[in-house]
């Protein structure tokens, strides 16, 4: 019978984290490659797509783990998120555990960077670091590259919470009760 129950949550669970990873895997912006390899010592517009598309996942499970309606759905995001490395096109079977490594170097990093919690400065900001670091950017106009940074990352907060609304659905509470009263 359990197994039954599981097998039924698991096809509409499995097909939601799906739908939202496909929106994780859409190529960045042109012009943000271009831009971010504008600030790399050798342009490595490669290596500046790399990390946007890392950068792009990580704040897509970074959302997923703070907007959830319930803590199955994190868990479902990072399970096909990690088993989409497999079928990326952009990383050869034999540097899939290398990928998979650097992308969780970086999901940390953002992690760390969204839960500080000090008041000098936005999440955006803090995380714009992070991206502008693992991308070996050298500016001269620093705050302009954090400003940029941290919008294109801001963007993709924005689409990742879209996208889990689209497949998880909103929570939906009564008129009369506060979201603060809803647990109890």
């Amino acid at each position: 019978m359990l197994s039954g129950l599981f097998k039924a949550w698991s096809a509409p669970a499995r097909r939601a984290a799906e739908q939202v990873i496909s929106g994780l895997h859409v190529a960045p912006e042109p012009a943000d490659i271009e831009w971010l390899a504008s600030l790399m010592l050798r342009r490595d517009e490669d290596h500046a797509a790399w990390e946007l598309r890392y950068a792009r996942r990580a704040v897509g499970l970074l959302i997923a783990e703070r907007d959830a309606l319930n803590d199955r759905t994190a868990q479902e995001v990072s399970a096909a998120l990690i088993a989409s490395f497999s079928r990326d096109p952009h990383i050869a079977a034999d540097r899939l555990e290398m990928a998979l490594a650097q992308f969780q170097t970086r999901l940390a990093a953002y992690r760390a960077a969204m839960a500080k919690r000090d008041g000098k400065e936005p999440v955006a900001a803090r995380m714009a670091r992070e991206l502008l670091t693992f991308a070996g950017a050298i500016t001269g106009d620093h705050q302009a590259a954090i400003s940029r940074a941290g919008s294109i990352l801001s963007g993709y907060g924005t689409q990742a919470a879209d996208l889990l609304r689209a497949a998880y659905g909103t929570a939906q509470l009564p008129e009369d009760v506060a979201p603060s009263q809803a647990l109890g």
